[in-house]
C-alpha cells in the first residue's frame, strides 16, 4: 500500500489575553464549517492562549495522521494543524531518521511536524507540494502559517485586538463572533473584479499569500516572503529545455499518484489534461491499476456548438480519441440547462466560494461534475495552470498582449473599453468602484514586481510580464475555484503543472523557445507529442465548456432575473442597474447576446450571495 497526504480544513484561534480553555464552543463551530472540505474527522486542541480545529479528509494512512497532531518537548508541545500534500514525504522522512528522528505513523503529517521541529520555519524550503498549515509552538507561545509557493491549498487569516483567527476558508473565520461580516470598497472591487491579490473580500480578513508565512507573537504579526518567481538566465538549448521539461513532467505526474484511496484524471481532450493522463496510465498500470478518466460534456452539446473566440472545438471527439489512445476506464458525466440552473446548486457553489463567484455557469457545472467523480474516486489529476505556464491563452500571441491592462481582461473588454463600460453598475456604484483607475494601480503594481535580465529584448520583457501575470494573478483565481469546488464535495484535486521545479524552470526559458514552433505551448506539445494522438497532439487551445449558447439555459437565466427583480430592498440595486436588469430579463431568450448572459449570472450570484451571507455592505 503507498502511504502519503492528508486533505482537509484547518482553523484556530489565538488569543493572548483570553482563556480560550473555555471557548470550546466557538472552536467547534469554526471547524464544523469545514465539513465538506473534511468529512471524515474532526479535532479540536486548546489551551490558554490557543484553539486549533481540524477536518480531515483521509487520503492517506487511513488511519493514521489523526490531528491536530502534537509533539511533547521538554519545554512545551509543538502543535500543527495541516491541509494539503508533501510529494517528497518519503525522501523527508528517510532524512529525518537519519537526524534522528522517529515516527508512529505513515501519513505526511507527522513529516511536516518533525520537519517544523529539526529545521523550524524553514521546513517550507524542504517542501515539495500543495499546503496550507499552522504550528502553535508553546517553545515560543507563537503560531507560525505557511502556504504553497502557487498558492494551490487557500489560507485566511483576521487579525484581532490580542491575536488572530485563521481557517482555511473565510467561514470559519467568520463563525467567531469576534470577525465582523463586513465589506467594504475594496472587497466590492475584488469581487467584481477578482483583482485583488494578498486581500480576502472581507474587511479585516487577509489571505496568507502564495510563498508566504505569517508569524504571531504576543509582538504582533509578521509576514515573510520565502518564494517567489526569481528571473534568471536560460542556458539549455530548445532540445534540451523539451527533454527538461518532459523529466520533470514524468517526476511530478509519478509523485502525485500516491494514494490510499481511488484517484483519476480530469481529462478534455486538451493538451494539458491528455498530457497529464497518459503520463498516469502506464504508472497506475504498474502498480497493478488502470486509469480511471472523467469528463463533462452537455445534452446536445456537439450538435448545438457554436465556435468563439474562447471555445474553438467540442470536447467529445478529442476524449474519444484519447480513450481509445490510452484505453482508461472513462466516465463522461453529461448535464443538461436544469442541472445548471437548480437554485440549491448555485446557492451550495456560492457557500462554497464565500464570494460571489466569477465564473458563473461554468463553476455550477465544475462542481456538478466533481460531485458525481466523488461517487467514484477520492483523488483527481487536473492540467490547471499549464496555460500559465507555457502561453496557452491567444491574448499570449496577439496585439491583446499590448494593451496596459490584465491581459485576459483586455481580451474580454478590447483595448478601449474599461469594466465601467460593459457591466451595469449604477451611477452611485460606478462613482464609488472607480474601477479604471482601481484597475490600473493594479497591474502598474503587477508590472512593478517583475525582474528583467538586464540583456532582455522588449519582447522578452513584455513576455516576462506576461507570465509573471499569469502565475501570480490569473491562475490564483483558478486554483482557488478548483479547491473551493472540489473540497466542497470531499474530492482531492492535485494540479502537476503547479510544481514549483517546473514553474521555475519554465518561467526562465526565452520567449522564443516557448513559441518556436509558431503555435501555442510549443514546449509542452513538443515534450509529451509521442503520447498523444495526432488529433490531441495538434488541437488548438479551447476553454472549458459552457453552456451559454443554449436557449434553454438562457431562458432560466431570466427566470432567476426576474426573481432578482422581485426583492425591492436587495442592497444589489445599490450597485446593479435595476432597469439593465429589468430589460435583460425580457428579452428574447434565442437574441440575448452571450456577455448579457454572463452579466446576468454575475447578478444573480450576488444576490444569492447576499441572501446566504446578509455581510454589511456599504459603497463607501
Amino acid at each position: 500500500m503507498r502511504r502519503g497526504p492528508v486533505m482537509c480544513g484547518i482553523t484556530g484561534w489565538v488569543s493572548y489575553d483570553a482563556d480560550l480553555t473555555e471557548r470550546q464552543a466557538t472552536i467547534d463551530a469554526m471547524t464544523a464549517t469545514m465539513a465538506l472540505r473534511g468529512p471524515d474527522a474532526s479535532g479540536t486542541w486548546l489551551r490558554r492562549h490557543v484553539a486549533l480545529g481540524h477536518r480531515r479528509l483521509a487520503v492517506i494512512d487511513l488511519d493514521g495522521g489523526v490531528q491536530p497532531m502534537e509533539f511533547a518537548t521538554p519545554d512545551g508541545p509543538v502543535v500543527l494543524v495541516y491541509s494539503g500534500e508533501a510529494y517528497n514525504f518519503v525522501e523527508l522522512r528517510g532524512e529525518l531518521r537519519a537526524r534522528g528522528h522517529r515516527f508512529r505513523t505513515a501519513s505526511d503529517t507527522e513529516v511536516v511536524l518533525n520537519g517544523y521541529l529539526e529545521w523550524g520555519e524553514g521546513v517550507v524550503d524542504h517542501l515539495n507540494g500543495m499546503f496550507a498549515f499552522a504550528v502553535w509552538d508553546s517553545r515560543d507561545q507563537k503560531l507560525v502559517m505557511m502556504r504553497d509557493r502557487l498558492g494551490v491549498k487557500p489560507l485566511y487569516y483576521y487579525p484581532t485586538r490580542d491575536g488572530v483567527l485563521f481557517g482555511s476558508e473565510p467561514k470559519a473565520i467568520l463563525a467567531n463572533p469576534l470577525a465582523r461580516r463586513a465589506v467594504d470598497i475594496d472587497g466590492i472591487r475584488t469581487a467584481v473584479t477578482g483583482i485583488g491579490p494578498g486581500q480576502a473580500i472581507w474587511k479585516g480578513m487577509h489571505e496568507v499569500e502564495p510563498g508566504t508565512l505569517v508569524t504571531v507573537d504576543a509582538s504582533g504579526i509578521r509576514k515573510r516572503t520565502y518564494w517567489r518567481l526569481r528571473t534568471a538566465r536560460h542556458t539549455d538549448d530548445q532540445r534540451r529545455t523539451v527533454e527538461r521539461v518532459r523529466q520533470l513532467l514524468d517526476d511530478t505526474v509519478k509523485r502525485q499518484l500516491i494514494s490510499d484511496v481511488p484517484q483519476c484524471v480530469l481529462l478534455s481532450g486538451g493538451l494539458d489534461s491528455s498530457a497529464i493522463a497518459a503520463l498516469a496510465s502506464p504508472e497506475l498500470t504498474a502498480a497493478g491499476e488502470r486509469l480511471r478518466t472523467f469528463s463533462v460534456d452537455f445534452v446536445d452539446h456537439v450538435d448545438r456548438f457554436q465556435a468563439d473566440v474562447f471555445r474553438t472545438t467540442p470536447d467529445a471527439p478529442f476524449v474519444r480519441d484519447m480513450v481509445d489512445r490510452i484505453k482508461p476506464v472513462h466516465r463522461q458525466v453529461v448535464l443538461n440547462a436544469e442541472d445548471l440552473s437548480d437554485p440549491a446548486i448555485r446557492r451550495a457553489v456560492i457557500t462554497a466560494r464565500d464570494t460571489p463567484n466569477a465564473f458563473g455557469e461554468s463553476d455550477i457545472s465544475m462542481y456538478r461534475l466533481f460531485r458525481e467523480i466523488r461517487n467514484e474516486s477520492t483523488v483527481a489529476l487536473s492540467g490547471e495552470a499549464a496555460d500559465e505556464n507555457f502561453g496557452g491563452y491567444r491574448w499570449f500571441h496577439d496585439k491583446t498582449r499590448d494593451f496596459p491592462i490584465f491581459p485576459w481582461m483586455a481580451a474580454v473588454l478590447g483595448a478601449q473599453a474599461g469594466a465601467s463600460d460593459v457591466m451595469p453598475f449604477t451611477a452611485e456604484g460606478l462613482a464609488a468602484l472607480e474601477l479604471d483607475s482601481y484597475l490600473g494601480d493594479q497591474y502598474a503594481t503587477a508590472v512593478a514586481a517583475v525582474e528583467h535580465l538586464d540583456s532582455a529584448s522588449r519582447v522578452e520583457r513584455q513576455m516576462r510580464v506576461m507570465f509573471h501575470m499569469h502565475l501570480t494573478r490569473f491562475l490564483r483565481m483558478l486554483l482557488d475555484r478548483k479547491d473551493r469546488l472540489s473540497m466542497a464535495v470531499g474530492l482531492e484535486v492535485r494540479v502537476p503543472y503547479c510544481d514549483h521545479r517546473l514553474v521555475e524552470y519554465v518561467y526562465n526559458v526565452p520567449w522564443k523557445h516557448k513559441s518556436f514552433d509558431g503555435r501555442e505551448k510549443s514546449l509542452l506539445r513538443h515534450a509529451v507529442k509521442d503520447l498523444l494522438p495526432p488529433s490531441v497532439a495538434d488541437r488548438v487551445k479551447s476553454g472549458y465548456p459552457t453552456m451559454m449558447h443554449d436557449t434553454r439555459y438562457s431562458s432560466a437565466l431570466q427566470i432567476q432575473g426576474k426573481e432578482v427583480l422581485a426583492d425591492a430592498d436587495s442592497p444589489l440595486f445599490a450597485l446593479f442597474n435595476r432597469e439593465w436588469l429589468k430589460n435583460a430579463v425580457e428579452m428574447d431568450s434565442s437574441t440575448i447576446s452571450h456577455g448579457d448572459k454572463l452579466l446576468l449570472d454575475k447578478i444573480i450570484d450576488m444576490h444569492c450571495w447576499l441572501d446566504i451571507y446578509s455581510p454589511e455592505f456599504s459603497l463607501s
